[in-house]
């Protein structure tokens, strides 16, 4: 899969230098233009002082902000904003870039206009992963299984799952972000199934690509991808297991059961542990190949955005990871994103 270089130019041009660079400044840098506003708070310093805190996000990079001075008034004005104009300083804080907000306004223009051309998005062209996954639909012979799926992705749902993150912050937090990681595990799935002719590929290609189906409804595809009330209540495992449910009784009724106990049994294992939030532990050769491919695809993607994050702060070492035992990550000098 090779992202057409071209379409990634062409929406670069719509941003303004200020935030093409962005994850190219240097500590001292002065910093101006507009950038979405993912959170704000006012909050009380440890000498009482109001200041603002706030998350700011240009077209690469995501940086904290302090407002110090007039925080209170500034505050009231802007609080409902979801783009500012700032201007300021980049500054350094425990080895990592913090913007000293020296003044900061309310956007004057489109502000959804503005948020959706700066949107963090997956590198791959859409219409090309679109497609290759469609061609894994196709790929599929048990004709419950292919039904199944065509009614699920050609489908108003289906179409939120082309354009949703599959995080928050942690692996693959972009905008079709879900689809780029569904892909990586169906042809991780996909290989495995090649080596082991035992494994009965259908139902592990098909347990792939509705694994995090639920994500649709647990995450919200607004800035900041904020978890809904529904996901914080129920969780995307279920909740994938509760969509497929209900298709399955509403278009397909005579779809077989066992197979439908192993199609959930790979949904609702696929975290691999109860600890990490699965219902259930995997207890067939699919669900463990699954399981599997998730952990690589996610810490993968994981661990390559905290090298990023750790390039764009000028580190030679990533922070120490709680996900890799709190262990620091080097930043290769010749990294570049592909």
């Amino acid at each position: 899969m090779i992202p057409k270089k071209n379409k990634k130019i062409d929406r670069d041009k719509q941003m303004s230098e200020e935030k093409k660079s962005l994850n190219k400044m240097n500590e001292g840098d002065s910093i101006s233009g507009s950038l979405v506003v993912e959170r704000m708070e006012l909050k009380i310093s440890s000498t009482n002082k109001y200041f603002i805190d706030i998350d700011l996000r240009g077209a690469t990079a995501k940086l904290n902000g302090k407002v110090w001075d007039n925080a209170q008034a500034i505050y009231n004005k802007i609080k409902d904003s979801k783009v500012v104009t700032i201007k300021g300083v980049l500054t350094k804080y425990k080895d990592q870039f913090q913007i000293k907000v020296e003044k900061i306004e309310v956007y004057v223009g489109d502000e959804e206009t503005f948020i959706e051309q700066t949107m963090p998005r997956s590198m791959h062209d859409l219409d090309e992963m679109k497609n290759e996954f469609y061609g894994f639909i196709n790929s599929i012979k048990d004709p419950y299984l292919n039904k199944l799926l065509n009614e699920i992705f050609s489908s108003e749902d289906g179409s939120k799952f082309f354009k949703s993150p599959a995080g928050k912050s942690w692996h693959h937090a972009y905008l079709s972000g879900l689809l780029e990681h569904t892909l990586e595990i169906i042809k991780i799935c996909d290989l495995m199934s090649s080596f082991h002719k035992e494994a009965k590929r259908d139902i592990l290609l098909s347990g792939a690509m509705l694994h995090d189906f639920g994500k649709i409804i647990e995450l919200s595809s607004e800035p900041g991808f904020d978890y809904t009330d529904t996901g914080k209540f129920v969780g995307h495992i279920v909740l994938a297991v509760l969509f497929v449910d209900r298709i399955i009784k509403e278009k397909l009724p005579d779809f077989p059961l066992p197979l439908k106990d192993q199609l959930f049994h790979i949904i609702l294992s696929h975290q691999g542990k109860l600890e990490y939030a699965s219902p259930i532990e995997p207890k067939t050769i699919e669900a463990i190949i699954l399981y599997q491919a998730d952990e690589l695809s996610a810490k993968t993607n994981a661990y390559k955005q905290a090298i990023i994050k750790g390039k764009n702060d000028g580190n030679k070492w990533t922070r120490p990871l709680p996900l890799a035992n709190n262990n620091s990550l080097y930043i290769p000098e010749d990294f570049e994103i592909q």
